[in-house]
């Protein structure tokens, strides 16, 4: 099996009898080697003897009192996040069981890199031995945003991390579209070039065709898939749409804020313009392979999902709304 997103560190984790990952020291240190939290030559000693300790014992139990001894503002802050994060890491038998927490309590008290990066290595465990590249790359809209472009009648995704900001002089037309210099190397996905995606993967280089109908879309369904089945222990069939049409809307979740939304005005009745509707980039019809292993109000009912991008052309996927979103029963022994 070729490896992939070796940038996760999900190489320094161990996995428990259930295939879930356990945090380790090797994977505690990472967090240290981050350049908020290395101390620079100005830094007071209680910072620098707090690093080093930490460095030497990643589970080293520290206080209020250590942190607040720490003469600079910003660094007393950063110091708190991540030993609350880590707090949190160890308090729970794995990071899929961490993350679960959070998704159900609230993921806003830590930042969105350090829940980004949890997805990442989560999604990683999930995805290990899946063989079809299509799969991996769309699972990479779970934890990093995507910037979307109409081109020649394609919906073509692409990292918005990688492409965000960059002065264009194109020599292409793909390099044009996604505003890249002529020395970048992008493409998007496709059969020539798949076999790339194992070497570059933690680039984050190649685009994504999610233009309905075709392959990009369904590789997403099926990521989800994956995603529900490790974190939640639910197995699901998850169908990519064209369209909604005379559907019995008794369930749905948006994949992300602005398709809540769209979602939100179609379960009131309300009118759908143009706008909103092209901001629409992909719907999504979910079904339980276990119909008992659902809220009894909707058993039986399929689930509709829909992925949307905001007016600036921005896919910001939440996949904690398929851990909370999902009708599903006694979620509170999941976990």
């Amino acid at each position: 099996m070729t490896d992939f997103w070796i940038s996760c560190g999900h190489h320094l984790l161990d996995r428990d009898e259930g295939g879930g990952l356990t945090v380790t020291d090797d994977f505690l240190k990472v967090y240290l080697a981050r350049p908020e939290l290395i101390p620079p030559p100005e830094a007071c000693v209680v910072e620098r003897t707090l690093h080093g300790a930490l460095l030497d014992n990643p589970r080293h139990e520290v206080s209020a009192s250590d942190i607040a001894a720490i003469a600079d503002a910003d660094a007393r802050e950063n110091w708190q996040l991540l030993v609350d994060f880590r707090n949190h890491l160890l308090s729970h038998k794995t990071l899929e069981a961490a993350y679960v927490d959070l998704a159900r309590t609230g993921l806003g008290r830590f930042p969105l890199l350090f829940i980004n990066q949890l997805v990442h290595v989560i999604l990683r465990n999930a995805l290990d031995g899946v063989t079809d590249v299509r799969v991996l790359r769309a699972a990479e809209l779970l934890f990093r945003t995507q910037r979307v472009t109409l081109h020649e009648g394609s919906l073509i995704a692409a990292d918005e991390e990688t492409i965000g900001g960059i002065n264009t002089a194109p020599t292409s037309p793909l390099v044009s579209m996604l505003g890249l210099p002529a020395e970048s190397a992008i493409d998007v996905l496709n059969n020539d070039n798949f076999e790339t995606y194992w070497q570059r993967s933690d680039q984050f280089d190649m685009a994504l065709d999610l233009t309905a109908g075709r392959e990009g879309l369904a590789a997403l369904a099926e990521a989800m898939e994956y995603w529900i089945a490790h974190v939640l222990g639910i197995e699901v069939d998850i169908e990519p749409l064209k369209e909604l049409h005379d559907v019995n809307l008794a369930w749905y979740v948006g994949l992300d804020a602005e398709a809540t939304k769209f979602g939100d005005m179609l379960w009131n009745g309300e009118e759908i313009d143009d706008a909103t509707m092209d901001r629409t980039v992909g719907l999504f019809r979910l079904t339980f392979d276990d119909p008992a292993e659902m809220l009894e109000d909707v058993k039986g009912e399929p689930v509709y999902m829909i992925l949307a991008m905001t007016a600036d052309k921005l896919i910001r996927m939440k996949p904690q709304n398929l851990v909370t979103g999902l009708p599903v029963r006694h979620l509170e022994a999941i976990g």
